[in-house]
């Protein structure tokens, strides 16, 4: 099964706050892949990218490094979608 990776930062001002999960989780539904969100180095360490309540509990603060993990046929997809959600800081002004 096909699987894609890559690491990202958290660039937006206010973190992956509920609003911005919310973004994410919605996002990652409309891909058949198993999608994991990683925080390095601290508790809790992973998340399931498709539950909201998991990617608050990262308390994932600007600058916050993550790693978007995808198992499935649309992996590659689901992480280059996923990831340009973080670059565009989710839309959120600076």
């Amino acid at each position: 099964m096909p699987k894609a990776s890559r690491d990202i930062f958290v660039s937006n001002k206010l973190g992956l706050h509920a609003r911005p999960a919310m973004q994410f989780v919605d996002l990652a539904n409309g891909f058949s892949s198993d999608i994991t969100v990683t925080k390095g180095g601290e508790e809790p360490g992973e998340a399931d990218g498709k539950s909201v309540m998991q990617m608050i509990i990262l308390a994932a603060v600007e600058g916050t490094p993550l790693r978007i993990d995808a198992d499935g046929e649309d992996a590659q997809q689901a992480v280059d979608a996923l990831a340009d959600l973080f670059n565009s800081k989710f839309g959120e002004e600076d």
